[in-house]
């Protein structure tokens, strides 16, 4: 199955529909009828436990171990094979039907399904995020989470490359959560730039968040979180994905496919 394009950013068009059989309440009725104590498995852990009082709190989460060095190995690699294969076009921003200056951003990107051939683990990444994500649906305030969209693979290639500071939905797309999962190894931001400052609003503050490898990155979307992309002078992967508030989401923007 080809990769989709990055020259329409449109996140209507790579939406995937919220699968809610897939999340367990963590307790269950036992056959006498008591109520029966079960324990929360990983994600539910991680999202209760740390997660959800991180955003709440913060409006921003750090994980760094997100996946494991094995899993986390084989993502980078296929990441590594998209780029080799010319397959990460130069990223684009559309505003009211004009492509907006490419000094604004400078990555290459693609939209990944996660099933495609040759990106099996980047959808074991995305199962992952999706986990997370549905055990904190229901505990973010008035968010009803229906969805999220494709992975978007992004590499800045080095040569002082970055990414203006913007906000991701300043216009109210129904995106309500941004998450990053970072594939750098042996990176030291002062050799290699490729900061991500975060600017929380209504704080006198800057949260500087370094793209190490494994760590995943959350935070609101919405314009609570103005940020960038310092210049980074190697390759640098990320890999995002974005999370909708069927509330606010455009009706014809709602996600027509399953998450997996």
């Amino acid at each position: 199955m080809p990769l989709h394009p990055a020259s329409s950013p449109g996140p209507g068009r790579r939406t995937r529909s919220w699968r809610r059989g897939g999340c367990s309440s963590g307790s269950g009725e036992g056959s006498t009828g008591l109520r029966e104590e079960v324990l929360p498995s990983a994600p539910e852990r991680l999202a209760l436990d740390y997660i959800v009082p991180c955003m709440w709190y913060y409006s921003i989460c750090v994980k760094d171990n997100f996946l494991g060095a094995a899993l986390g190995s084989r993502v980078l690699a296929e990441v590594e094979a998209l780029k080799r294969g010319g397959l990460l076009p130069d990223g684009q921003l559309v505003s009211q039907q004009a492509i907006l200056p490419r000094s604004i951003r400078e990555d290459q990107i693609a939209w990944v399904e996660g099933h495609e051939l040759g990106c099996q683990s980047i959808g074991a990444l995305m199962a992952h995020v999706d986990a997370v994500i549905c055990h904190c649906a229901g505990r973010l305030g008035s968010c009803v989470i229906n969805g999220g969209t494709k992975a978007m693979v992004a590499c800045y290639p080095g040569n002082r490359l970055g990414y203006m500071r913007h906000v991701d939905n300043p216009h109210g797309d129904g995106r309500c959560i941004t998450c990053i999962y970072y594939l750098n190894q042996n990176w030291d931001v002062n050799v290699h730039g490729g900061l991500l400052p975060i600017f929380p609003e209504g704080r006198p503050l800057v949260v500087n968040i370094e793209p190490l490898f494994d760590h995943l990155l959350m935070f609101w979307s919405d314009r609570r979180n103005p940020h960038e992309v310092k210049p980074a002078y190697t390759t640098r992967y990320a890999i995002t994905v974005w999370y909708f508030d069927a509330k606010k989401q455009p009706k014809e923007q709602q996600p027509k496919t399953s998450i997996n």
